[in-house]
């Protein structure tokens, strides 16, 4: 009798270690999906950082020459 009970307490532990071994490898695969997502749109945003980093050096450039052409004001 009393190897029973231990059996079943042992059995109900095993079950609710199972469960939440479980629960932790669903948690592991989600972050995974998570993180390759994150990792891809880091790269987009990158990618888009660095272009609108030359339009902006593209558009200083400009303007220093347009301010070049300008005639100087006499005070």
């Amino acid at each position: 009798m009393f190897f029973e009970v231990i059996v079943v307490r042992m059995t109900n532990e095993l079950n609710s270690l199972e469960s939440k071994i479980v629960q932790v490898a669903s948690l592991c695969s989600s972050l995974r999906l998570e993180n390759t997502q994150l990792k891809q749109q880091l790269t987009l945003v990158e990618k888009d950082r660095v272009a609108l980093s030359k339009r902006m050096d593209l558009a200083r450039s400009r303007l220093e020459q347009l301010a070049q052409q300008l005639p100087e004001t006499k005070t």
